[in-house]
């Protein structure tokens, strides 16, 4: 028997470990494009034939479909003519449906919303969303100091060295980088 999607009783075309889900492609996409976080989701393509997990996997708000075959069934197809028959069907079927959403995905792109990114809602907003650092204050320098002349001050972030060298002084400033 075949798995069916958990939220659409559609024929399951992945297993998303971290839901603990097996989904179709319309749901993955509606679930996983969420936000930025379940994005992150590692999914696993199912075996075409028998359903099982396969060594394809990836994670993002929208995977594009993709057929996979697991190892069991690559070794059975070359023996067994009559699942080579029944896969090369199943694909077309895939390619029809792929076709019509290919369509609606294109109807989506000719609305204009009148603000001139043609109709997008924001899709770069949702992947680059911002952490805030941590408040912890940087640990403190220590200044050194040299017969040389040199002195160095700094607030955490800049350096100001001062050298004296035959009365010209010269400044310089580096960036410290921080390690959180």
């Amino acid at each position: 028997m075949k798995k069916k999607c958990e939220l659409c009783d559609s024929p399951a075309k992945m297993y998303c470990d971290s839901d603990r889900a097996s989904l179709c492609w319309d749901c993955d996409a509606r679930v996983h494009s969420a936000n930025f976080l379940v994005a992150k989701h590692m999914r696993t393509l199912l075996c075409r034939v028998c359903q099982s997990l396969t060594p394809w996997s990836g994670s993002g708000p929208k995977l594009s479909p993709t057929v996979s075959v697991c190892h069991n069934c690559v070794n059975g197809c070359y023996q067994n003519d009559t699942v080579i028959q029944q896969n090369d069907n199943e694909e077309d079927d895939d390619y029809e449906e792929d076709e019509d959403d290919s369509e609606e995905d294109n109807d989506e792109d000719d609305n204009n919303d009148g603000d001139g990114d043609g109709g997008r809602d924001d899709e770069d907003d949702e992947e680059n969303q911002v952490v805030p650092w941590s408040n912890n204050p940087p640990p403190p320098v220590s200044s050194n100091s040299s017969s040389s002349g040199e002195s160095s001050k700094s607030n955490g972030l800049f350096s100001r060295q001062r050298n004296q060298s035959e009365s010209k002084t010269t400044f310089s400033w580096k960036v410290r980088m921080l390690m959180i």
